[in-house]
């Protein structure tokens, strides 16, 4: 079946276009051809014919012609418009018409690299065949982590062009330079692929590599130019001349040809109009896969996350053997337009991929999808970037990305070459989701967001001028790129013994490079190896092998003891995790559920960088200390997600410091709802008899948990628990005395620290703040144009208005934080703080225009099916908002 058969049906299917929220068909576009341009080296010119390129794009044209004239460039052209032509070119002719020129291109991933490594030698081979007196593919290597020791001295001694990753210029090339004098002394061009990736903490890290690379560069007399090349994103040239602290020229309109193709927004089905409960969005998504799957169309599914992802691929091959069963049966019944098709065996042709994957499985999937092999893939983002896959017809979207820059990205993984294409986005129920699907004009007419880096945050700048420190000693008047910071860092650094100042020079004093002790994607050093134990899936017995891997900042909350880890759509039960030897085992089992990891977190504030009142609220953004902890996880049962049970977990506490934004609220309006009855975040006074009640119920208990079982340990008693929250009751100092009826020793449960976590995360009934932080959590990236995973939400609960003091010692005053996960902070504090009004005043839309009952994840979040009525979350929400609101 073509593209067109498929969208015809679905046109024709009402309780198809029930679901749609828009449909947009991008308009087929044809090319706009140049001639090559004459300066280029004539053997180059006969290869491209020879490759059976007989013209360039326009744009093709204007960038090699940029390049040919020394200027630094960057290409910011959709996905597909022949953007590597536009870098290869300029710097293979570099090398064949300059004997010591050399060349690095820099990838974010090894698998792109070695992608781009064996479509340049296609064309190095090419001009081989045109004239043998040219020589390059013998030149041409691919330098990274997984290339064998003894392949690693001839690639030095012979490599002029070098495709590689950051890490590895990070920690291999630039720790050893005087290995690649030669090369370094040689270098021309440094050509940065899928520079939008290079973006907060990674970006701002490899932007301080880059610093070193051409302070390197400059010690040996060479000075490079850059080719970026770049998704479409708001500021290129404002994010290349960050990266590379040089001018570069723009190449930004694409004159390659596109076929037809269809943008279709989804909205899965209500299930509950007055809970907002939507079917789940992984069920539909694969359905929709399916459908396109069995029409005959190669296609790829996108998931949020890892786990989303193996959840995908398992949900696809099951709809897939059922619309094989059913039409199997109806063709038994006579109906000749079920007979059966080629068969299709889903392990085989339908394939997950996502990192976590070892190499020689990603490159398998990789290949089967060029082949047409394998006909549907479901992935995380990591098949976003360019690696070559072939032209695949259908793109299924689970969820919104985050961003409009990677939706797009996804949405161009189809349709590839100039045949029709399809991509659909499903949404899910929350909140930016539904945004975006309210708001179509959102994706199609916002600008993409900004690509921010922070190169001079202080962490991660003294990290990078002490491995620069130890590459080349510092003269007292260099410069390290523009950072206006780097005498008060070797100060520092000198201070603390890591440098030592002789004359006008400072030396390192360390006894090894300190590049390994800095990880530039923030991970922590080594991955956490997952390894099978007991039998395999296959065999009766088998031996261990490696599974995946995870980095160190997940592992507790991916291959946590009892976690289920999924791989290839099989599940695997995780029998232990060992931090400090790096391993999970895990072995394989049948089960019809999944986990979650629980996480508690606490928020220190330790300075407060501007504070100012906005009518009912106080805004403020400042320094703060965020203290994680993963203290349990969740099963939750497959197809219907419904929760199965909490269970415990222990594992050591990791703090963040970094930047935070927070909204607080004003002492006139917690009074203004207490007064009403709309307010329930305040720390609880449990009335005059709690300490006596509290005693009892630790005597009556011997200072055990109820739970676990934990006796108390030196220094910390264990908590006392209200089985029904104490604020349902009503209580109010010196009004009544409902305090009673509250704290009755029926009501009341000894519990540690970890249970009495574990049970509010598991039950606790949503407030009117927790609405808010709901609210702004999911806003803030579509105001700041980040992704959501740049930041994280926290609710202060605070004390009753009676103890609330002035703002500068209010330690406890009712606040939601908005903290940047990077270490330090990238600006995105400060820009919240301007944006303050602003968000809240679409929280407040949000709120009103959305037409559940009392609160769902379009608005306010999930609330629990037994919230009584004076704790609605939407009813309190909005109470709040219409007082912050003025």
């Amino acid at each position: 079946m073509a593209v067109t058969d498929l969208l015809a049906q679905w046109r024709s299917d009402p309780q198809f276009m029930n679901k749609v929220a828009a449909w947009r068909v991008l308009p087929e576009q044809p090319a706009v051809y140049a001639s090559t341009p004459s300066s280029l080296h004539p053997v180059l010119q006969r290869a491209l014919v020879a490759c059976g390129v007989e013209r360039l794009y326009a744009h093709q044209r204007d960038a090699i012609e940029a390049a040919l004239q020394q200027e630094s460039l960057v290409i910011a052209t959709p996905t597909a418009s022949g953007k590597t032509l536009c870098y290869n070119l300029p710097v293979l002719h570099t090398l064949l018409t300059d004997a010591a020129a050399c060349a690095l291109y820099l990838f974010p991933t090894k698998a792109l690299a070695h992608d781009q490594w064996a479509e340049l030698n296609r064309l190095a081979k090419a001009v081989e065949a045109v004239d043998s007196a040219h020589p390059l593919t013998s030149s041409i290597a691919a330098y990274d982590g997984d290339t064998p020791s003894a392949q690693r001295g001839q690639i030095r001694k012979q490599a002029r062009l070098l495709l590689t990753n950051p890490d590895m210029l990070h920690i291999s090339l630039l720790p050893n330079h005087a290995q690649w004098a030669d090369f370094l002394a040689g270098l021309r061009w440094v050509v940065i692929d899928e520079m939008h990736t290079y973006r907060g903490v990674f970006g701002s890290h490899v932007a301080n590599v880059l610093r070193r690379l051409q302070r390197i560069c400059r010690h040996y007399g060479a000075a490079p130019r850059f080719i970026c090349t770049s998704a479409t994103i708001a500021n290129p040239v404002q994010l290349a001349e960050r990266l590379t602290e040089q001018r570069v020229h723009l190449i930004e309109r694409s004159t390659a040809p596109r076929g037809e193709k269809h943008i279709l927004l989804l909205n899965t089905p209500l299930v509950d109009a007055e809970k907002g409960v939507r079917r789940a969005a992984v069920l539909e998504a694969a359905d929709l896969a399916a459908q396109c799957v069995d029409a005959g169309l190669q296609t790829i599914v996108f998931g949020r996350s890892r786990v989303a992802t193996e959840l995908l691929l398992t949900y696809l091959r099951s709809a897939l053997e059922r619309r094989r069963s059913r039409g199997a049966q109806r063709y038994a019944l006579g109906e000749e337009a079920a007979a059966p098709k080629q068969r299709l065996d889903v392990a085989e042709h339908v394939q997950g991929y996502r990192g976590g994957y070892l190499p020689a499985e990603r490159r398998s999937i990789e290949e089967g999808l060029r082949s047409g092999r394998v006909r549907a893939v479901v992935a995380t983002n990591a098949l976003e970037l360019g690696i070559d896959i072939g032209g695949l017809a259908a793109a299924i979207v689970c969820g919104y990305p985050g961003g409009i820059a990677a939706t797009w990205q996804q949405f161009g993984r189809a349709g590839r070459t100039t045949e029709a294409a399809v991509a659909v986005l499903v949404a899910t129920a929350g909140l930016l989701d539904q945004y975006v699907i309210r708001h179509s004009e959102f994706l199609f007419e916002q600008s993409p967001e900004h690509a921010l880096i922070h190169p001079d945050n202080l962490m991660l700048l003294v990290d990078h001028v002490r491995c620069a420190a130890a590459e080349l000693p510092f003269h007292q008047e260099e410069a390290f790129g523009a950072s206006p910071y780097l005498r008060d860092v070797l100060a520092l650094l000198a201070e603390q013994g890591e440098v030592q100042r002789h004359g006008e020079r400072f030396f390192w004093s360390g006894l090894r490079h300190p590049a390994r002790e800095v990880g530039l994607r923030s991970v922590g050093g080594d991955p956490v190896l997952i390894q099978r134990v007991g039998p395999s899936p296959e065999r009766e017995k088998s031996a261990p092998c490696v599974l995946g891997e995870v980095d160190q900042a997940s592992a507790q909350l991916l291959v946590h003891e009892g976690a289920i880890y999924l791989h290839g759509g099989q599940s695997y039960l995780v029998q232990r995790l060992d931090l400090t030897a790096l391993r999970a085992d895990a072995t394989a089992v049948d089960v019809d559920y999944y986990t979650e990891a629980i996480s508690d977190a606490e928020v220190e504030l330790l300075a407060c960088h501007a504070v100012r009142s906005a009518g009912g609220s106080l805004a403020a953004w400042g320094d703060v200390a965020v203290h994680t902890q993963v203290i349990g996880y969740r099963k939750i049962k497959r197809t219907t997600h419904e929760t199965l049970g909490v269970y415990p977990l222990d594992y050591a506490r990791r703090t963040l410091e970094t930047n935070a934004y927070w909204c607080e609220i004003a002492p006139a309006v917690q009074q203004a709802l207490e007064a009403a009855g709309l307010w329930f975040d305040s720390v609880n006074d449990y009335g005059p008899n709690w300490e006596e009640q509290r005693a009892i119920v630790r005597a009556r208990a011997r200072g055990r948990c109820a739970i676990c079982g934990a006796p108390e340990s030196p220094g910390r008693q264990h908590d006392v628990h209200h089985k029904i929250p104490f604020r349902l009751f009503g209580y109010a100092p010196g009004l009544n005395d409902l305090y009673l009826e509250a704290n009755r020793l029926e009501n009341l449960l000894l519990v540690c620290r970890g249970c009495h976590r574990r049970i509010e995360t598991a039950g606790r009934y949503q407030t009117g703040l927790d609405g808010l932080a709901y609210l702004l959590s999911n806003l803030a990236p579509l105001h700041l144009m980040c992704d959501p995973g740049d930041l994280g939400v926290h609710v202060a609960r605070g004390d009753p208005i009676g103890r609330a003091e002035a703002f500068d010692a209010r330690a406890r005053a009712p606040r939601v934080y908005l903290y940047e996960r990077a270490p330090a902070g990238l600006g995105f504090s400060a820009l919240l703080y301007d944006l303050h009004e602003t968000l809240l005043e679409a929280a407040l839309e949000s709120v009103r225009s959305c037409a559940c009952a009392h609160g769902c994840p379009a608005c306010v979040g999930p609330v629990l099916d037994d919230q009584p009525l004076q704790l609605q979350t939407k009813r309190l929400t909005l109470a709040l908002l219409e007082q912050l609101v003025v």
